[in-house]
């Protein structure tokens, strides 16, 4: 399967960026802020105020991923 990846520009705190993502992720990232309430710029300058490693596009793709897997419940034996 082929997916497509889609640059956009988006304004952070101020800041113009532009943002390289494939279809999917986009569209999650659409879906957790309108879930939330929130612009989608709000959502990506909380994702970038607490990246410690690696680029922007990288961390929305974790934390949408996260996002979809909902709560981890710890396994106990």
């Amino acid at each position: 399967m082929k997916s497509t990846v889609v640059k956009r520009s988006i304004v952070i705190s101020g800041h113009k960026t532009s943002i390289s993502l494939e279809d999917p992720f986009w569209s999650g990232l659409k879906e957790i802020a309108k879930s939330n309430k929130a612009t989608l710029s709000s959502v990506v300058a909380d994702i970038e105020s607490c990246r410690r490693f690696g680029n922007l596009s990288s961390a929305i793709r974790l934390f949408v991923l996260e996002h979809s897997r909902g709560p981890v419940s710890s396994a106990t034996n």
